[in-house]
């Protein structure tokens, strides 16, 4: 019951918008509408790997080599002022965005692909990755787009056994490396399809590995959705 409060409270109350300050009083999503049409969007993508195509086919690196993943939703480009809001959730600990950044993953995923789905599972992090942050971004946003969207939502089902450096200083090489063989889901999840989110998706290494890993333990179609991928 102290939880419905809460969430009854949270839509009473009017709330802040993350990025110019100006009241937001509809929902949790903490942002104005003038200040959503301002982020970047990923328009014309790939439909495999979301990187930005001229006519929405698939990118010249799925051609050659596709992924283990099969599609990725994505509506942004990681770019200001979006880089600032996830920023400052993963960085500054601002959980209170939780709503808002579902709510902009939410906005690149196509409903009837949802129909499909099986269970959502969120990108997990090296153990003293999340340690040292405090909590998972990932898990955090997966929890809440999977109620919103209906669906399972698998906690610790696909885990991060290999610890490494931060993708972020690596090259492309360098990155897929580094993660290779470093998930492992817990429990077969044979012919289902299984939706993994993630904040932003930068090369694809990361979302190819844990995707592996899920197709080992049976899964018949991995789909991405990120909140942005950068460019």
């Amino acid at each position: 019951m102290t939880a419905f409060f809460s969430d009854f409270a949270t839509w009473l109350l009017p709330l802040s918008c993350a990025l110019c300050g100006d009241a937001v009083t509809r929902g949790r999503v903490h942002l104005c509408d003038a200040c959503r049409a301002t982020l970047p969007r990923n328009a014309n993508q790939c439909p495999c790997c979301a990187v930005p195509t001229p006519q929405s086919e698939l990118c010249g690196a799925c051609l050659k080599k596709p992924p283990a993943f099969d599609a990725t939703f994505c509506a942004y480009q990681y770019a200001f002022p979006l880089n600032r809001l996830i920023q400052n959730f993963k960085y500054g600990k601002k959980l209170a965005l939780t709503h808002t950044l579902s709510a902009l993953l939410i906005d690149g995923i196509h409903q009837e692909a949802v129909k499909t789905c099986d269970a959502v599972m969120a990108m997990p992090l090296a153990p003293a990755r999340q340690i040292e942050r405090g909590f998972n971004q990932s898990h955090e946003i997966a929890k809440n787009t999977a109620r919103v969207l209906g669906l399972p939502y698998r906690h610790r089902a696909l885990m991060r056994i290999k610890d490494a450096p931060k993708q972020a200083t690596l090259t492309l090489q360098e990155r897929k490396k580094n993660v290779r063989d470093a998930f492992l889901c817990r429990k077969p999840i044979p012919n289902e399809h299984i939706l993994l989110i993630d904040d932003v998706m930068t090369t694809g290494a990361t979302a190819h590995a844990a995707a592996t890993a899920l197709r080992k333990a049976g899964a018949a179609r991995v789909t991405v959705a990120v909140i942005a991928r950068t460019i």
